[in-house]
Formats: C-alpha cells, structure tokens, sequence
C-alpha cells in the first residue's frame, strides 16, 4: 500500500484519502474465500493462509459483538460457464461449478449456519445477490470487507458498497491476491478513493466499542 511522496501529494492535492466514519452498526462481508481460492491443489488458488488466519479473528471478535457477518462464493452451472463473458476473458474460473468443493467456504472461518452464505457469477457481491437487502435489514452504517482477491471481487464489492451508501473499511491482513503488484495497487487505490485500509488491530479495537445488530 506504499506509495512516493510524490503519488501521495497528488492525491492530497486532489482532495482524496480522506478518513472514513466507524458507524456503531457494523457487518462484515467475508468475499470468496472459498478453497477456489484458497487451496493451492486448484489453479484459480493461491496461498493466502495467513489472510484466512486474520479473517477468523476478526470473525471471532465479531460473532462476540453480535456483528452480523456473510459470506460469498462463487459458483457456476454449465449454462453460466459457457455463455458469461467475464468467463471468455477469464475461462480458469468457470472451474468453480456448483457442487463442488472449490466453492465452499474454507473451513477454517468457521463459518456458522446463521451466516448467510450468497453466490454470485460475477465480481461484486452486490451483483445479482440480495447482499443489499440483507444489509439494508440489518441496518447496518459500515460494512468491513475481508476476502479474496483484493484487486478482483474485494474492490468490486468495495465500490459497491460505497455506491449503496456505507462507510467500508478494509483490514489490510484480512485481504489476498494471487500476487503483490495487484494487491498493492488496489489497496493504495481503495484507501485513496473509497474505505479506509487499515490495521486488524485497528478494526478489531472498532468492533469492541460496538453493541452489535443480533442482541
């Protein structure tokens, strides 16, 4: 997420970075850590336990609070994996085919059964999902976003949120890429135009100030 001092000045100058607000009803969006990505034995994976690692933290620190979490994966039938354009100019992907283990959810978050889980066939999860309308019924302020892969579906479902109206923050240990240069890019880029990218610490001293949405 480092950038020059020169970069820096430019988008100061242009009036961007600035700090977001924490609202006192968070929810956390976990995107597509499914072991498509996560497991290494696929092609569409890489190795992002320590992502996963952090995002169970957070996930624990939340489900204390009452913080109302989902998940999303992706997912695909026949007629989807032949006909979706993003899948001509990314056919790797058309691998995650419903029924298979490369779209659950990786085990290690633990993930519980009142956590919705959504699937989606495109980037953002807002896209041709209800995430929307769950959040809207939660009332939540602030959606924090976890997931994979940072410059792919995470910064999609970053600028959605923001074009739904949430304040979003990003742990930065909580977000992974299938290699450095995207990741870092779109991070900088994020933190610059649209959440705040910060510490785990940081979110995680967030979410004790909160009373939580399921009390």
């Amino acid at each position: 997420m480092m950038a020059s001092q020169a970069t820096s000045r430019i988008y100061e100058t242009a009036g961007f970075g600035r700090r977001v607000s924490r609202g006192p009803r968070p929810a956390i969006l976990v995107v597509d850590f499914s072991y498509g990505f996560t497991d290494t034995s696929y092609p569409t994976a890489a190795d992002m336990t320590a992502q996963v690692v952090a995002t169970r933290r957070l996930l624990d620190a939340g489900r204390k609070r009452s913080v109302p979490i989902v998940f999303t994966t992706i997912g695909y039938d026949e007629g989807q994996a032949r006909a979706l354009a993003w899948l001509r100019k990314a056919p790797g992907m058309a691998a995650l085919r419903h029924g298979t283990r490369l779209i659950e959810i990786d085990e290690r978050l633990g993930r519980r059964v009142e956590e919705p889980l959504l699937v989606k066939a495109g980037a953002s999860a807002f896209f041709g999902t209800n995430l929307a309308g769950l959040v809207a019924s939660w009332r939540a302020d602030t959606l924090i976003v976890t997931g994979a892969t940072t410059s792919g579906c995470v910064r999609a479902s970053v600028v959605d949120a923001v074009q739904h109206g949430y304040d979003v923050l990003v742990p930065e240990e909580c977000v992974a890429d299938r290699a450095s240069a995207p990741h870092q890019a779109n991070l900088f880029d994020m933190g610059q135009k649209y959440a705040d990218v910060i510490s785990l610490d940081e979110v995680l001293g967030y979410i004790e100030t909160v009373q939580g949405l399921l009390r």
